[in-house]
């Protein structure tokens, strides 16, 4: 069966959607915005696992390949990383957005994600989306220095060659998220910028505000 973009979009008039580039404060200003107007956050990252056990390798196969290590995780080339990630995260969004559809008609829904502009467009108005962003870098560093990310840390640091493998990582990632930082900042979106120097409350204050929260 097919639902056309336009039925998702209807059904997703509850939810506040919350993406951008890795390290510029998605989950932590989700949780914030969720905790000071008593909002559930919904993260994907966090329904990874249980939209796995529940995928079929025939229509989901980014989602089921199993790696023996690290040194195979991070041993494929940029291109073949970049196309598993970005597939991974197309087969994800299904799950996602009939998880955000059957929540969000009885309460307001935060959704801590990694919309693309074309998706943004597609399933939920302006008004209801907001980036946050930070320029790309050192994109490993940053993942390994946060303690909601040790697992992440351990696991590359697992690699036979730690500098190989977070080199192949962070130019993967940067692949995938120099132009979207440059995209996002001229969309037309609503989005915040880290090199701002914006803190978390007052990031908060602005997205509640676009978001309609204030009123």
């Amino acid at each position: 069966m097919i639902i056309q973009d336009n039925v998702i979009k209807a059904y997703l008039e509850n939810v506040y959607f919350i993406a951008g580039t890795p390290c510029g404060g998605k989950t932590t200003v989700s949780r914030a915005l969720g905790k000071k107007y008593g909002i559930t956050v919904y993260d994907i990252d966090e329904c990874f696992e249980d939209h796995q056990k529940i995928a079929n390798a025939q229509f989901q196969p980014a989602m089921k390949k199993s790696f023996r290590d690290a040194d195979e995780f991070f041993g494929r080339s940029v291109e073949e990383y970049r196309n598993w990630l970005l597939q991974n995260t197309r087969e994800q969004l299904d799950f996602v957005l009939l998880d955000l559809m059957r929540l969000s008609q009885k309460e307001k829904i935060i959704c801590d994600c990694h919309l693309t502009l074309d998706q943004a467009k597609l399933y939920t108005d302006p008004a209801c989306m907001a980036f946050m962003l930070k320029k790309p870098g050192d994109i490993v560093d940053q993942y390994c220095n946060r303690p909601d990310h040790q697992g992440f840390s351990d696991f590359i640091h697992s690699a036979t060659d730690y500098e190989v493998a977070k080199a192949t990582c962070n130019e993967t990632l940067l692949s995938l998220n120099a132009q979207y930082y440059i995209d996002v900042r001229e969309s037309g979106y609503f989005f915040v910028d880290r090199k701002d120097n914006k803190g978390v409350e007052e990031t908060v204050d602005l997205t509640a505000k676009h978001f309609g929260l204030t009123q």
